[in-house]
């Protein structure tokens, strides 16, 4: 199990937005147009005569619109498939087509860059609801006159949709909006070949991702966990490796298990080596030895060797589920000088709860709490407010019942993990303990405090 916090100012927020959005406006309601119920009408020329019969609508992603505009329609003329812009289009109703002219261009039809077909390309497919935070999967689409064009203004997920499109063609021209989700909350994929590594993915994100870049990592991960595999690795290419990286830790285990083995070794290990050191070893764990040797071999050196040392340790002992970041001072050192360090572990900032207190020799002297940081002067030396308490400590070979109980009789929220000569090398915090203890896959992730 995977515990994710309850967001619901965020989702108040998207409400508010939501709210402003074209679907709320009764002139676009009252317009709006089902692309089921178009596909198979009639069209025609200005005389009234019939030229062909309408078998999908083309829109066109573009960055600065969040409703893309119709620009055109793909139109079955006997045995070919043509394409008629939309400028030569007189009307479009519930019941047909109209064209300006009779003239017909019979070239047949060729995708150009930057269109999609709504039928063959977004109908049925998966789509990321960044409003709803989830992944959704298009039963119909609505389209209507705004912004002086026919635009692509919403997606129906709802079943009476579904079962309608599947039902006699009298029933398609009748709309039924049950679930319909504004475009504009919308992070479609476009079907395009592209090359990355030697893989080739035939889905692309919406060039535009600024809502993706508004979730928390419990968000990504439950889109993860939802999307296809193509998908998923469209939404990982579109993520910056840290975001990337914190909604990985997020994951179900098994899902993230899955996950890795499908990504390019290289996009694995640049992602695990932005992990959490003791969350990245748990993942490569689940992985076969040879899987999480490639993966290693992509690596920095430095950071392959630290998973490594950390993967010798069984997993069921403190020093295989201890996280290595460890922030080390001396007792010399001042409070600004503490403060400073932690500021340059920001990336590790949910790993960090304290700091270790050592002599000239590396050896431990005490566990500074962050809140003895912050009371106490910046110029004062860390020997100047060191409290006398004992620190908390165990060996890398302490089993997980004896760290769980030397954490609950502390009351700390992590202890330190040290060697033979009481030297610092790991932290062992409240929720690792937990992983540890319950067995299996079903792991239990807190929120992070400081995401």
């Amino acid at each position: 199990m995977v515990f994710r916090p309850s967001l619901s100012i965020n989702r108040s927020n998207r409400r508010q937005i939501r709210s402003q959005r074209a679907l709320d406006r009764r002139g676009v309601r009252d317009a709006i147009m089902s692309l089921a119920g178009l596909i198979g009408n009639p069209v025609i020329n200005q005389s009234m005569q019939p030229v062909g019969t309408l078998v999908d609508m083309v829109a066109r992603w573009r960055e600065s619109e969040q409703y893309p505009p119709i620009s055109g329609l793909v139109v079955r003329v006997g045995r070919r498939l043509v394409y008629v812009d939309m400028v030569d289009v007189a009307e479009i109703t519930k019941a047909l087509i109209q064209l300006k002219s009779s003239k017909v261009d019979l070239r047949d039809f060729e995708k150009r860059s930057g269109e999609v077909r709504l039928t063959k390309d977004v109908l049925d497919h998966q789509l990321v609801d960044v409003d709803g935070v989830q992944v959704v999967r298009a039963s119909d689409l609505y389209v209507a006159p705004i912004l002086g064009n026919l635009r692509l203004v919403g997606v129906d997920v709802g079943m009476s949709s579904l079962l309608r499109r599947l039902g006699p063609k009298s029933l398609r021209k009748r709309p039924t909006p049950d679930q319909v989700i504004d475009w504009a909350a919308i992070q479609p994929f476009e079907d395009i070949d592209y090359e990355e590594g030697d893989a080739v993915s035939s889905v692309r994100l919406k060039a535009s991702n600024e809502g993706l870049h508004r979730l928390r990592p419990g968000e990504l991960a439950d889109l993860l966990e939802d999307l296809g595999r193509g998908q998923r690795q469209e939404l990982l290419r579109v993520l910056d490796t840290g975001n990337a990286a914190d909604a990985l830790e997020e994951m179900d285990p098994e899902e993230l298990e899955n996950l890795l083995r499908e990504s390019d070794p290289k996009k694995a290990a640049q992602l695990l080596s932005s992990m959490e050191p003791d969350e990245a070893v748990d993942a490569l764990r689940d992985l076969s030895k040879d899987e999480s040797s490639e993966i290693l071999s992509h690596m920095e050196d430095e950071k392959a060797h630290e998973l490594e040392e950390l993967l010798s340790y069984p997993e069921d002992q403190a020093g295989g589920f201890m996280t290595s970041h460890v922030i080390v001072v001396t007792s010399s050192h001042t409070v600004a000088d503490a403060i400073e360090m932690i500021r340059a572990s920001v990336e590790h900032g949910s790993e960090i709860d304290a700091v270790a207190v050592v002599d000239e020799n590396g050896i431990l002297e005490w566990d500074c709490p962050l809140v003895d940081l912050l009371m106490a002067e910046p110029a004062s030396t860390l020997s100047a407010i060191e409290q006398r308490e004992r620190p908390v400590t165990v060996r890398v070979d302490a089993a997980v019942d004896e760290v769980a109980r030397q954490l609950v009789e502390s009351r700390r929220s992590s202890i330190l993990v040290v060697d033979d000569g009481n030297t610092p090398i790991g932290r062992i915090l409240a929720d690792d303990v937990i992983d540890a203890l319950i067995p299996g896959k079903a792991k239990l992730h807190f929120p992070r405090l400081l995401q």
